[in-house]
């Protein structure tokens, strides 16, 4: 589907009846390569200290977060003129972008990722499915491991994970299936069952943007992890927003702002141990640089 030549109405319909919808031509080829670069750069080592990489939360994916602060195209992308009409015909006037994260998909015949539907509101709270919509869009060509959809089955019951044996085979003839080069994008409901596919035989690089009502209470989860915090933003990216952008971005939005809040260590151990060889480092860092500065004033003497 060409977004060059349709209508907002018909990716609308798509969205509506099947649950998932292909937006070929979204990200222009020049933004595209602007985008790769800051991913890939920080995609170089594991983030730590004072420096900047990718997050490792588990065995098979790298994750890069708070994508809006690398590069322009990120931001524009998030608030592309189609992009938000639609979400607006299917969503409503309140949804914000409430999370904007990437992975790099390391290869693997383990299938970790398995079908499933984002389980994100508090379904203790609610008797109903609010709307969630993520616009996914790949950074690498992507000819396996891709991105797997069974359409039709979105707002048709609580999200969560499934064993394989409950996906009949009448489910799997409907599984849309995304693969194709860096660029490719899709606007998926989060309710209908999904997964990345496996094996995956090369990484995959790709960006998930999460757009939903800020009213609608979260699970537990995602409270006590602080999973949608506002977003981190670049003011160098921020020029010549509409109010309307300024309101999907969450500009003074309080509704999930948790202050003083400081995410807690899974391995604590492990971050005891890397902050004592890390002090072990800045002194012999320190007492190093003293006793070179001491030869060298005996030496100039």
């Amino acid at each position: 589907m060409s977004t060059m030549t349709t209508s907002v109405e018909s990716i609308y319909q798509e969205l509506d009846a099947q649950g998932v919808v292909r937006l070929d031509g979204l990200i222009p080829p020049r933004q595209l390569a602007e985008m790769q670069r800051a991913f890939e750069a920080r995609l170089g080592q594991l983030r730590w200290s004072n420096v900047d990489g990718f997050e490792k939360t588990e065995p098979y994916r790298h994750m890069v977060s708070d994508v809006l602060t690398l590069e322009q195209g990120f931001v524009d992308i998030a608030l592309h003129p189609l992009v938000k009409e639609a979400l607006h015909l299917y969503l409503g006037d309140a949804y914000i972008l409430a999370e904007a994260k990437g992975w790099r998909s390391l290869p693997t015949k383990k299938d970790f990722h398995g079908w499933h539907g984002d389980a994100w509101y508090c379904q203790k709270s609610l008797d109903y499915i609010p709307r969630e919509v993520k616009l996914a869009y790949y950074l690498t060509d992507v000819r396996s491991g891709a991105f797997q959809y069974i359409r039709g089955t979105h707002r048709q019951q609580p999200p969560r994970e499934f064993e394989s044996t409950e996906i009949s085979q009448d489910m799997l003839s409907r599984v849309a299936e995304f693969k194709g080069p860096a660029g490719t994008a899709f606007l998926f409901d989060t309710s209908g069952i999904h997964r990345q596919a496996a094996p995956i035989l090369e990484p995959r690089n790709a960006v998930f943007l999460n757009y939903h009502d800020p009213s609608v209470p979260i699970q537990d989860e995602s409270v006590r992890s602080y999973r949608y915090h506002p977003l981190l933003l670049n003011a160098a990216f921020l020029g010549g927003l509409s109010t309307e952008d300024e309101r999907i971005l969450g500009f003074g939005e309080k509704a999930r702002l948790q202050t003083c809040h400081c995410r807690k260590s899974r391995y604590d151990r492990s971050r005891r141990f890397y902050e004592r060889l890390h002090d072990l480092n800045l002194w012999a860092d320190h007492y190093g640089s003293r006793a070179v500065g001491k030869i060298k004033r005996i030496f100039n003497r």
